[in-house]
């Protein structure tokens, strides 16, 4: 039996419901981290969000409380790059809000350069942000959720690029985002009897700091976003916001019974 045993089971646009859950965002600064904080606020979370940029960071806390009716989220200015630092966002959200219910980790990196060019040091920064970064959330994560003991839902962000290379020089990108994908089939696999959901969310190339190389008006970019565009049978670019939707199906009990899966949000891409 699951460990939602003997509970009502919601119905209809019940079950899409986020309303007074306890979140914790990762990489809220970024992108997709501040579409998710904004849309997560705007469906009655309660957010602790986390990223390094602390003014940025108190900006993005602020609009999600306005989007909501939670209040202003909990903010904890740092990356997860230690376990101490892991376990102080999941501090943050247990002692604010009592519990943890979802995780959104969306911190993350890249550096794009030939792998005869990359310096080691930049392979590592892109795998210990995409990586172990992910790990080490997941870890604090999973502690306090095994401990509630009632399940929850754990969303990794990955890529298409964790499925399929790239020959503009991502040889360090590409295998983080592989590693990814296996971490969330492997951790859905270990929690699944604690009913702890773990699934990932794959984009194609989306507006970001990340992506803002593609949008510049030189040959390597417009080659680049045209080739991308060639393959992308709804025949744009993704948005942050597009994620959204998917993110609060797969942190709502909507997906009580999907995990371990990769959901390519993508326009096609992968399809092709």
């Amino acid at each position: 039996m699951g460990a939602r045993a003997g509970r009502r089971e919601p119905e209809g646009l019940e079950r899409f419901r986020l309303t007074g859950k306890s979140i914790l965002i990762t990489g809220a600064t970024g992108a997709l981290g501040r579409a998710a904080a904004v849309a997560l606020g705007a469906a009655g979370a309660r957010l602790t969000l986390a990223g390094a940029n602390g003014p940025k960071l108190a900006e993005v806390a602020k609009v999600a409380g306005q989007a909501g009716q939670a209040g202003e989220a909990v903010t904890v200015p740092q990356r997860p790059q230690t376990p101490r630092d892991a376990e102080a966002m999941v501090g943050a959200a247990v002692s604010a809000y009592g519990r943890l219910d979802g995780v959104l980790v969306a911190s993350g990196t890249n550096h794009v350069a030939p792998i005869t060019d990359m310096d080691v040091t930049d392979f590592e920064r892109v795998m210990d942000a995409n990586v172990r970064g992910s790990w080490l959330v997941c870890q604090a994560a999973g502690r306090q959720l095994l401990e509630q003991g009632d399940g929850g839902s754990v969303v990794l962000v990955s890529s298409t690029r964790g499925r399929l290379g790239h020959p503009a020089g991502y040889s360090a990108y590409c295998p983080s985002k592989a590693a990814v994908d296996l971490l969330t089939k492997s951790l859905s696999a270990e929690w699944g009897r604690a009913g702890i959901r773990v699934n990932a969310i794959a984009p194609t190339v989306f507006r970001s700091e990340l992506t803002a190389w593609m949008y510049a008006d030189d040959e390597r970019a417009r080659a680049t976003r045209e080739a991308m565009l060639a393959r992308i049978p709804l025949g744009r670019l993704a948005e942050p916001g597009d994620f959204t939707g998917a993110l609060i199906y797969l942190l709502s009990d909507a997906s009580a019974f999907l995990t371990g899966q990769v959901l390519y949000l993508d326009g096609g891409y992968t399809a092709c």
